[in-house]
């Protein structure tokens, strides 16, 4: 019977970028050199075209992204508390070009399936074998009534790394001491399941370091979260006097926000916010439903194995708009999903079936700088979609010492430091 490896080995082996699909051996002569185009620069797109490059250097290789800078939202919540700034948050796009990768600095408005060409807002249009469309999510504005694109103005969502992170730091410095800052959560799914929490964890810190007369307040439209039992437990010894959760069967959920009076209002009251995030619903990024690869949930249904479009054929369906089954959309998962992708389109170029993967996610939480926690698994497919596999991973132990606590926090930053190294160089 093989050994079960302990949670340190596992966490130490995520930490080290295990996961990675292995890629096979070079697409040898052919006539022509095979075209992918992958549309998005963040941990999906980028770490997709350079595991591409890296598995065969005959691949032609376009990545459509507008942006010059991408800002990665892992961490970004340290940079709201004041204990980062947005500079390190931020990569260019320099090696991906080293690597002989073809950057088109343009947004991707149509998708023409049939003759397999991408249409670029400039009218260029770029023909493929295959497309990669990592784009991220976009919010649903209007999901939530009350909260529009102006009205972020005010209560910022900053769940989108960038200026909103920035304004929601603003508000925070310029909030009165003995305010009270409200959060939001939305219903499953979204972006970084853990993300509300631990966001609510390090603004309590802030608070509690600089601002300690003031409160935070967790309005969530779920009765369970990611992590849960250990943020609890976190706040009870370190914010008990100042951070509040209220589930969806208390009374949590929020239905209406008045941006004007920064209030969130639920069925059962008003609550009025010094300071307001409203972290609202989301979808896939745009050009998935211009593509056609989005279904009515707003997320892209894709095969388990080599994340193509359910929808549509020689489309393939990268990080946080892929519906992943129990992977949830993490930066991290979009990592490892890019890999197994990139290995799954040699083989197709090629002619041959790609084998069924193994996929690791792990993700790391701050509720202090020193205090770190943590939930990590392993994802197969399985009846169509990606399973969680029964016995891996798990979650930081729930009575660990402070110096575990204070490892796991250091190891966050290694974890942070390899997905931006795969992804950017």
């Amino acid at each position: 019977m093989p050994r079960r490896c302990s949670r340190r080995e596992f966490l130490k082996a995520v930490t080290a970028g295990s996961g990675a699909a292995l890629l096979p051996t070079p697409i040898l002569a052919q006539e022509a050199a095979p075209r992918v185009v992958v549309v998005g620069g963040g941990f999906a797109g980028a770490s997709v075209a350079r595991a591409l490059r890296r598995a065969d250097p005959a691949v032609s290789i376009h990545l459509v992204e507008p942006s010059r800078t991408f800002t990665a939202c892992p961490f970004s919540n340290s940079v709201i508390a004041g204990m980062r700034e947005l500079a390190i948050q931020q990569f260019g796009y320099d090696k991906l070009a080293a690597d002989g990768i073809t950057l088109v600095s343009a947004s991707a408005t149509a998708v023409d399936a049939q003759p397999r060409v991408l249409i670029l807002a400039t009218g260029t249009r770029l023909n493929y074998d295959r497309l990669v469309l990592a784009p991220g999510i976009d919010i649903r504005w209007g999901a939530l009534q009350g909260y529009s694109e102006a009205a972020a103005e005010e209560m910022p969502h900053a769940w989108k790394a960038g200026e909103q992170t920035l304004l929601l730091r603003r508000q925070l410095e310029a909030m009165d001491d003995g305010g009270t800052v409200i959060i939001s959560a939305p219903p499953s799914p979204f972006r970084c399941p853990p993300g509300p929490y631990e966001r609510a964890s390090l603004i309590a810190y802030y608070l509690k370091t600089r601002k300690p007369r003031s409160k935070v307040i967790i309005l969530d439209a779920k009765d369970a979260f990611s992590k849960q039992r250990l943020f609890l437990n976190a706040w009870k010894e370190l914010y008990s006097d100042m951070l509040e959760w209220v589930p969806l069967s208390k009374g949590g959920a929020v239905t209406e926000v008045d941006p004007a009076t920064k209030t969130f209002i639920t069925d059962f009251g008003k609550h009025q916010a010094s300071v307001g995030n409203v972290i609202p619903p989301q979808k896939a990024g745009r050009i998935a439903e211009m593509a056609g690869v989005a279904d009515r949930t707003g997320w892209c249904p894709i095969d388990p194995v080599t994340f193509e479009s359910k929808l549509v054929p020689n489309i393939h369906v990268v990080g946080d708009a892929a519906i992943a089954g129990a992977m949830p959309k993490s930066a991290f998962a979009a990592n490892a999903q890019a890999k197994v992708c990139a290995a799954a389109l040699i083989r197709l170029l090629r002619g041959e079936a790609p084998p069924a993967p193994k996929l690791i996610n792990t993700c790391y939480s701050l509720v202090a700088p020193d205090y770190g926690i943590s939930i990590a698994g392993v994802y197969q497919p399985a009846n169509g979609q990606l399973t969680e596999v029964a016995g891996s991973g798990g979650v930081s132990l729930i009575d660990a010492p402070h110096s575990t606590r204070a490892l796991e926090a250091s190891l966050a930053n290694g974890w942070f430091n390899t997905i931006t190294s795969e992804a950017f160089g």
